[in-house]
């Protein structure tokens, strides 16, 4: 666990954190996290989306600093879910669980409550409206794939008008009223995968990123795909400088990766004109005994592991990702989602998934899980 951080340390990154995000949704080029002398942003969780609750003032946000969004409980809401997904055009067959059969609805009700501030309700007009004719681009595997589509639902149930188009590797809903676009662009690894004459090279010291350039928030993934093996993977050689290998500890291959992604962020995004998050580990739920349930995994579960805490711990990979970012001369703040998604053992679409065949304990149902991840994400933007 990360050491505590001194409370006006805390408040210098939060305040840093809050004039990027409003200088963005304004359209001003310069950038005040420079100014303030913010150069990286990483280590302890607090450091990353602190903010206070209930009201849209200054006073009311006296003791933001002091507010770890990812540290809490969930909690029933009879007022969950904030869409339908039979009225959202952009959910696909393998997150849509209602749709598809699961017959409980209580995971629907939900809502995340970090233990020293309240989450307001999400407002879709509002966030439209801050962020008129601006462009949101997630980037990353299956995982960016149910955040996208989960954004791009609780803000069509705000404002329906909308063109669609999805593509590999990029798909795109834009809100008409406002010219607000949400897209989504496929990359597992964020690092390149190469096709050579000896096969398929993943190369973790190269990524070709031009196309996520220009974005005004950027929002990145990776790790779901990197402990994939057999023929659910995807490359047939990894490199690593100019050693190329059949394969690696893939926990240090994740980890020179997300340095490689750290550098190529360094180097190429103007974060005076770009927000960029990186979402964290989303957790699996195959194995029970990580919160205390034997062989179970997460087929028929109904309801969040109770409390705040999980008994598994943290993820190996949240170390690599926080390490990435901690090193960085550019502000990227981490959406730390990974406890607040380990204690919903009950949002995946297990045998839900549509023609995905197995039982699915990776991926969330939406409604669900990824609705807290946005709302997060917003309240991060809302802050002056």
């Amino acid at each position: 666990m990360a050491p505590k951080q001194r409370l006006p340390c805390r408040r210098l990154l939060f305040l840093a954190a809050a004039v990027a995000c409003s200088m963005l949704a304004g359209g001003a080029a310069a950038s005040m996290l420079e100014t303030l002398g913010v150069r990286r942003h990483g280590g302890s969780p607090r450091h990353n989306a602190t903010r206070q609750h209930g009201g849209r003032g200054a006073s009311a946000r006296s003791g933001m600093a002091s507010c770890n969004m990812f540290q809490g409980s969930w909690v029933y809401d009879e007022s969950l879910p904030m869409y339908d997904t039979a009225s959202c055009p952009f959910v696909e067959a393998e997150f849509d669980c209602q749709k598809y059969g699961r017959p409980d609805k209580q995971y629907l009700k939900y809502r995340w409550r970090p233990t020293s501030c309240e989450l307001p309700r999400f407002n879709g007009l509002d966030f439209l409206s801050k962020w008129r004719g601006k462009k949101i681009l997630f980037v990353g595997d299956s995982i960016s794939l149910n955040q996208w589509e989960s954004l791009a639902c609780m803000l069509h149930a705000a404002s329906s008008r909308t063109t669609y188009s999805r593509s590999t590797p990029l798909s795109t809903v834009t809100f008409q009223d406002y010219g607000v676009s949400v897209a989504y662009y496929r990359s597992t690894y964020l690092v390149d995968i190469v096709d050579q004459s000896i096969g398929r090279v993943l190369k973790l010291d190269s990524i070709s990123g031009d196309a996520w350039l220009g974005a005004d928030m950027l929002i990145f993934n990776t790790w779901h795909w990197w402990t994939h093996t057999g023929r659910d993977q995807p490359w047939d050689y990894v490199q690593d400088g100019a050693q190329v290998m059949k394969d690696m500890d893939r926990l240090t291959a994740f980890s020179k990766g997300m340095l490689t992604w750290s550098r190529w962020v360094d180097s190429n995004v103007d974060t005076s004109k770009t927000r960029v998050y990186f979402q964290g580990i989303s957790p699996t739920h195959y194995n029970g005994a990580d919160w205390g349930e034997g062989s179970r995994s997460c087929a028929q579960q109904t309801q969040p592991v109770a409390g705040s805490a999980y008994s598994a711990g943290p993820v190996p990979a949240q170390s690599a990702v926080r390490n990435a970012i901690g090193g960085m001369s550019k502000p990227v703040f981490l959406l730390d989602i990974t406890l607040m998604s380990q204690l919903r053992r009950d949002g995946h679409p297990s045998a839900y998934s549509g023609g995905h065949p197995g039982n699915d304990c990776s991926h969330w149902c939406l409604a669900g899980v990824p609705d807290a991840w946005n709302q997060i994400l917003w309240e991060q933007c809302q802050a002056r």
